[in-house]
């Protein structure tokens, strides 16, 4: 799965001449809380909706209301956008896009195809297209995790009991060790009748546990 396969399309963006009450009511009309900055087609920075709140008057400021609404009212982005940007291509991978946001602290690229602005990524693309979809969220049937079933042999043992059953996978993953749980699998089928299923894999000798959902 590449970045143009989760990435959004539809690219809502904001002039660095933009004030910054519009490009706020931008991101709420929209339900976004982040703007690439463009520029005659040049991406010029990122606006999110935390800098602009940031901007917002101090408890302790001596100006009246009036005075901190003019005061806002003049501001454009250019004076709170980010100007250095994190951006990604097309092509890229998720798992290149997840570890280049992560390390650079980021929770948008813009993503580019040369000069040009195609598509945004968000934490949010990946929670609902990448994370919800292995985690089987919104899907029907059941998800079962199974200790320590990591390895080839135990797997393949694993999938031959499903095979029997006759069951549809929907999802199937290994699963990495947390805290007093060891590692293992997570397996989500379709069916919502999996009490056989689980017996015959107890009698492998795995304990296996219904995820709630």
């Amino acid at each position: 799965m590449k970045v143009k396969d989760i990435m959004t399309w539809n690219v809502i963006t904001a002039s660095s001449d933009t004030p910054i009450m519009e490009a706020r009511k931008i991101m709420e009309t929209h339900r976004v809380r982040r703007l690439p900055v463009v520029d005659k087609g040049k991406l010029v920075g990122v606006v999110t909706l935390d800098r602009i709140i940031g901007v917002g008057p101090s408890p302790a400021t001596s100006l009246s209301v009036w005075e901190m609404n003019y005061i806002l009212a003049k501001m454009k982005v250019k004076e709170v956008m980010q100007k250095e940007v994190v951006t990604i291509d097309p092509e890229a991978s998720i798992e290149q896009a997840l570890a280049h946001g992560f390390n650079m602290k980021v929770g948008i690229m813009p993503v580019m195809e040369g000069n040009r602005v195609v598509g945004v990524l968000t934490t949010t693309d990946f929670m609902i297209k990448v994370l919800n979809q292995a985690l089987g969220i919104g899907k029907p049937g059941t998800r079962l995790n199974i200790e320590k079933c990591n390895q080839a042999q135990s797997i393949r043992e694993l999938m031959e009991i499903v095979g029997k059953h006759n069951l549809k996978i929907l999802s199937a993953h290994t699963m990495p060790p947390a805290e007093e749980t060891p590692a293992g699998f997570s397996l989500h089928v379709e069916s919502e009748d999996v009490k056989a299923l689980i017996k015959d894999i107890e009698a492998k000798g795995y304990k296996v546990s219904v995820v709630a959902r």
